[in-house]
Protein backbone atom coordinates (compact mmCIF):
# COMPACT_ATOMS: atom_id res chain seq x y z
CA UNK A 1 0.00 0.00 0.00
CA UNK A 2 1.33 3.43 -0.96
CA UNK A 3 1.27 5.68 2.15
CA UNK A 4 2.46 8.95 0.63
CA UNK A 5 0.45 12.11 1.29
CA UNK A 6 -2.37 12.62 -1.15
CA UNK A 7 -2.88 8.94 -1.95
CA UNK A 8 -5.99 6.89 -1.11
CA UNK A 9 -3.95 4.59 1.13
CA UNK A 10 -2.78 7.50 3.25
CA UNK A 11 -6.37 8.75 3.47
CA UNK A 12 -7.58 5.36 4.71
CA UNK A 13 -4.84 5.11 7.35
CA UNK A 14 -5.47 8.67 8.54
CA UNK A 15 -9.22 8.07 8.61
CA UNK A 16 -8.75 4.93 10.70
CA UNK A 17 -6.44 6.81 13.09
CA UNK A 18 -9.02 9.58 13.53
CA UNK A 19 -11.80 7.04 14.09
CA UNK A 20 -9.68 5.32 16.74
CA UNK A 21 -8.99 8.67 18.40
CA UNK A 22 -12.71 9.48 18.42
CA UNK A 23 -13.52 6.08 19.91
CA UNK A 24 -10.93 6.61 22.64
CA UNK A 25 -12.38 10.00 23.53
CA UNK A 26 -15.88 8.52 23.74
CA UNK A 27 -14.82 5.43 25.72
CA UNK A 28 -12.24 6.71 28.21
CA UNK A 29 -12.66 10.51 28.10
CA UNK A 30 -10.76 13.50 26.79
CA UNK A 31 -8.04 13.82 29.44
CA UNK A 32 -7.13 10.15 29.50
CA UNK A 33 -6.95 10.19 25.71
CA UNK A 34 -4.77 13.28 25.82
CA UNK A 35 -2.38 11.63 28.31
CA UNK A 36 -2.29 8.52 26.11
CA UNK A 37 -1.43 10.65 23.06
CA UNK A 38 1.32 12.51 24.95
CA UNK A 39 2.82 9.22 26.11
CA UNK A 40 2.67 7.88 22.56
CA UNK A 41 4.52 10.94 21.23
CA UNK A 42 7.12 10.62 24.01
CA UNK A 43 7.64 6.94 23.18
CA UNK A 44 7.90 7.74 19.49
CA UNK A 45 10.49 10.43 20.27
CA UNK A 46 12.54 8.12 22.46
CA UNK A 47 12.43 5.42 19.83
CA UNK A 48 13.29 7.47 16.75
CA UNK A 49 15.70 10.25 17.74
CA UNK A 50 19.23 8.91 17.57
CA UNK A 51 21.14 11.59 19.53
CA UNK A 52 18.61 12.74 22.13
CA UNK A 53 20.92 15.09 24.05
CA UNK A 54 21.97 16.99 20.94
CA UNK A 55 18.36 17.16 19.71
CA UNK A 56 17.17 18.60 23.05
CA UNK A 57 20.03 21.13 23.10
CA UNK A 58 19.36 22.41 19.60
CA UNK A 59 15.60 22.58 20.22
CA UNK A 60 16.08 24.43 23.52
CA UNK A 61 18.50 26.88 21.88
CA UNK A 62 15.89 27.62 19.21
CA UNK A 63 13.06 28.12 21.73
CA UNK A 64 14.88 29.95 24.55
CA UNK A 65 16.73 33.15 23.59
CA UNK A 66 20.32 33.68 24.68
CA UNK A 67 20.48 35.97 27.73
CA UNK A 68 23.86 37.36 26.65
CA UNK A 69 22.63 38.31 23.19
CA UNK A 70 22.65 42.07 22.73
CA UNK A 71 19.40 43.59 21.52
CA UNK A 72 20.02 45.95 18.64
CA UNK A 73 17.97 49.14 18.34
CA UNK A 74 17.57 49.88 14.63
CA UNK A 75 17.21 53.65 14.99
CA UNK A 76 20.34 53.89 17.15
CA UNK A 77 22.34 51.78 14.72
CA UNK A 78 21.23 53.89 11.72
CA UNK A 79 22.16 57.10 13.56
CA UNK A 80 25.58 55.65 14.46
CA UNK A 81 26.20 54.61 10.84
CA UNK A 82 25.21 58.07 9.58
CA UNK A 83 27.56 59.68 12.09
CA UNK A 84 30.42 57.46 10.94
CA UNK A 85 29.74 58.36 7.30
CA UNK A 86 29.71 62.09 8.13
CA UNK A 87 32.96 61.77 10.10
CA UNK A 88 34.59 59.92 7.20
CA UNK A 89 33.42 62.60 4.74
CA UNK A 90 34.77 65.40 6.99
CA UNK A 91 38.10 63.58 7.32
CA UNK A 92 38.29 63.22 3.52
CA UNK A 93 37.53 66.95 3.10
CA UNK A 94 40.27 67.89 5.59
CA UNK A 95 42.72 65.60 3.81
CA UNK A 96 41.95 67.33 0.47
CA UNK A 97 42.38 70.78 2.03
CA UNK A 98 45.76 69.75 3.48
CA UNK A 99 46.91 68.57 0.02
CA UNK A 100 46.21 71.97 -1.50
Amino acid sequence: MNLKRGTPGFGIVLGLAMAALGALVMLIGFWKTLILAVLFVLGYFLGTVENKGEFIKTTANKLIPNKEAKVIDFKTEVAREQEQILNAAEAADKAEENKE
